[in-house]
């Protein structure tokens, strides 16, 4: 796909939406979101060839929309993603933070490396791309959107890590948006409580992405804590 010049980049109306955690559910339904209104997207995920082949989809239809390979859990290696990519594809107007690992754990036993991988990327990441990003929001304003779970409010004690790691952001969510009432900053957690594409229409990855769209063109007098997708 063709580069835009740094002019071409100021002239556009919208921002760049940096989209962490990018994969065929819910995260690349969130980048053809905002690539269709009209906002240059950066997919941030581990899986580089992947990441191309998503960037594929958006290829025919002039969007801008380009792939970053990152890990998540590693805070240096996702500062130097989200950087590359707003040196690329200009100033940022949101951020989604889409990252968890979902798996089969006991509160009890196991590795504690593994553990301390897992958090990394469920909370740690969350606070490292908001730190990245917020800086960088056009004009300084702008919305930082995360993706939460229902393990956060119905802990499972057979995801463990990720009823941890779900609680813990949204805490952080919390929190963040405490500290930003009255920045032009919004910060919110999308808690969803049931299995995307489960067959429910609400839960449709398309219909949740909109849903973050949504949150993202708020205004500011109807800007919220919380969206619960029971």
């Amino acid at each position: 796909m063709t580069s835009k010049t740094t002019a071409e980049r100021t002239a556009m109306a919208l921002g760049t939406a940096v989209i962490v955690g990018v994969g065929p559910g819910i995260g690349l339904a969130i980048a053809h979101t905002f690539a269709h209104a009209g906002h240059p997207v950066a997919m941030l995920a581990r899986d580089e060839a992947k990441l191309g082949a998503y960037a594929d989809q958006f290829a025919s239809g002039g969007q801008e929309v380009r792939g970053y390979a990152a890990d998540a859990g590693d805070p240096d290696d996702l500062r130097a993603a989200i950087h590359r990519a707003i040196t690329e594809l200009g100033a940022p107007d949101v951020l989604v933070y889409n990252a968890g690992v979902r798996r089969k754990d006991s509160p009890l036993g196991g590795d504690d490396q593994d553990w301390a991988d897992v958090t990394a990327v469920n909370v740690l990441g969350a606070r490292v791309a908001a730190d990245a990003v917020l800086p960088e929001l056009r004009d300084g304003r702008g919305s930082l959107l995360f993706t939460g779970g229902g393990y956060a409010l119905s802990p499972s004690r057979e995801h463990a890590s990720l009823s941890v790691g779900k609680a813990a952001l949204r805490a952080y969510v919390h929190t963040l948006h405490d500290q930003l009432t009255g920045t032009g900053v919004h910060a919110t957690c999308v808690t969803i409580t049931r299995d995307i594409g489960g067959g429910e229409a609400r839960f449709d990855p398309a219909v949740l992405a909109q849903a973050y769209l949504d949150l993202h063109n708020q205004p500011a007098s109807a800007w919220q804590l919380e969206l619960m997708r029971y």
